[in-house]
């Protein structure tokens, strides 16, 4: 209409990856829709995931942008985060021309961890420079306040294996650190410093969790300058989840219709992520443990890397026959023996439409954050396998602070052995032992239904970011 002020404008960025990729689309409608900003999501993709594609395909009232990239200098061997690293890093050039080609230029740009280097864009475009953390605020934690560590601590971390002190949070066990501190390599620490101290030079940090989610830690990061982190910047932490994907009660498949025909939560899900693959000697026992359990069961499977456990993640989405699973890597006849009780899919299933069906109880997954809350979200409980990155922190959050999963344990090899697949199975599924856990993860279903919706704390959180982009877009354009 004539006169109409144009909406405040703001630009996400966001690595491959549907566990980035998810609530980063997700937080782009919120801001649309609930809070009257328009939003582009640029995208950096692998092309490679059919997943992905599918859901950058749908209709959306967000822009969205790919942004071109190279992979064919890179070693195909490298580390998955070296390789995504350079990825955003070529893709740079294209977003600051595009940045730069809209009028008005939009007030922010939202990155995630993998795109803090574009934070130095932000603001030389004259934009506030956001950072939104699709991860848990104990993982947060960790980065934002590693500036402020002694070395003799995080070498008493690394080298003698002692716990890495956080005043005011829960300390991080050494077999629950992350890769950083297990991979003990120069060029990984200095990554690693790179990026936490860029972290500190945001104009606000988003984190996909809620205010009842984890109390300790967000009021930690909150008081970081009154407890003597004289080396941490002094950023506002956001806290606006949980942001994750709602099923489609529309969508048909095979493993819905599958589903229609069980019994009310009486099937365990089986996934490990977009990347997460298992070798395959473990391929074989968690066939057996999921056969043992005498549990209905769904199973998204996927070819073994190697001899362990790694992140197939370019390759998330390339599926083939059932009949090629059966024959190449499941124990011979499994098929056979649990096709009357259990289900098993190529690659790829729709994630949250079976985690939102009524048939479902449990989930046995790799404890990435995305599948971590959708399974709280729906009231599933977990039993946890984590497989790299902050997973194991998030296993260790996930079993002890929030009491909603249990936790596998590996022996000898680091092979997870049938009996102990099934005994946790079972214990999620029918046991007297889970009824507590059952019971909680339903309690922070409600409790994270109520942070989002209207006058909750985790939509009053974005609420206040949606305002500061308006006020300084207003201000930066002469408005007041």
């Amino acid at each position: 209409m004539p006169g109409q002020e144009s909406k405040t404008h703001v630009a996400l960025l966001v690595s491959p990856g549907m566990g980035h990729l998810i609530p980063f689309l997700e937080l782009a409608n919120r801001l649309v829709l609930h809070h009257n900003l328009q939003a582009t999501l640029f995208v950096v993709g692998t092309g490679s995931s059919s997943a992905e594609s599918t859901l950058l395909q749908k209709p959306s009232l967000v822009n969205i942008v790919s942004l071109p990239h190279s992979l064919s200098s890179l070693d195909p061997n490298a580390p998955i985060c070296d390789i995504i690293i350079s990825m955003m890093t070529a893709s740079f050039p294209f977003l600051r021309s595009s940045i730069a080609a809209v009028n008005p230029r939009p007030a922010a740009l939202i990155v995630d961890l993998f795109g803090t280097p574009a934070l130095s864009i932000a603001h030389e475009l004259g934009m506030l420079g956001l950072v939104f953390m699709t991860t848990n605020a104990w993982y947060l934690s960790v980065s934002y306040l590693y500036p402020s560590f002694e070395k003799s601590m995080v070498d008493a971390h690394v080298y003698n294996h002692d716990p890495l002190v956080i005043p005011g949070c829960t300390p991080v066990r050494f077999e629950d650190t992350i890769e950083v501190f297990e991979l003990n390599q120069e060029e990984v620490y200095v990554g690693f410093g790179r990026y936490a101290r860029e972290l500190g030079t945001a104009d606000g940090i988003l984190s996909n969790t809620w205010q009842d989610l984890e109390p300790t830690t967000l009021k930690a990061l909150s008081e970081a300058g009154t407890l003597g982190y004289g080396k941490v910047n002094e950023v506002p932490i956001y806290p606006i989840g949980p942001l994750t994907r709602n099923g489609e009660p529309t969508l048909e498949s095979e493993v819905l219709k599958w589903l229609d025909r069980q019994p009310d939560e009486s099937v365990i899900y089986v996934s490990f992520g977009s990347g997460g693959t298992l070798c395959e000697e473990q391929i074989t026992e968690l066939a057996w443990g999921l056969e043992l359990s005498q549990q209905r069961f769904v199973w998204v499977i996927r070819p073994p890397e190697g001899t362990e456990s790694t992140g197939a993640f370019f390759t998330a989405g390339r599926g083939s026959s059932r009949d090629y699973w059966a024959s190449k890597y499941l124990p011979e006849g499994f098929i056979k023996r649990t096709k009357e009780v259990g289900l098993v899919i190529p690659m790829w299933g729709p994630q949250a439409e079976i985690l939102s069906h009524r048939s479902v109880r449990g989930f046995v997954t790799h404890c990435g954050w995305n599948s971590s809350l959708e399974s709280i979200v729906n009231g599933v409980a977990m039993v946890t396998w984590p497989l790299y990155a902050e997973q194991k922190m998030n296993a260790a959050l996930l079993t002890e602070e929030m009491g909603v999963a249990v936790r596998l344990r590996a022996e000898g090899q680091g092979v997870v052995e049938r009996k102990e697949i099934e005994k946790k199975v079972r214990m999620i599924m029918e046991g007297k032992e889970g009824e507590g856990i059952r019971e909680r993860v339903k309690e922070l279903k409600i409790s994270g239904g109520k942070a989002v919706t209207k006058g909750g704390s985790s939509y009053n959180s974005l609420a206040r970011v949606a305002s500061e982009c308006d006020i300084f877009r207003r201000r930066r354009d002469g408005g007041y």
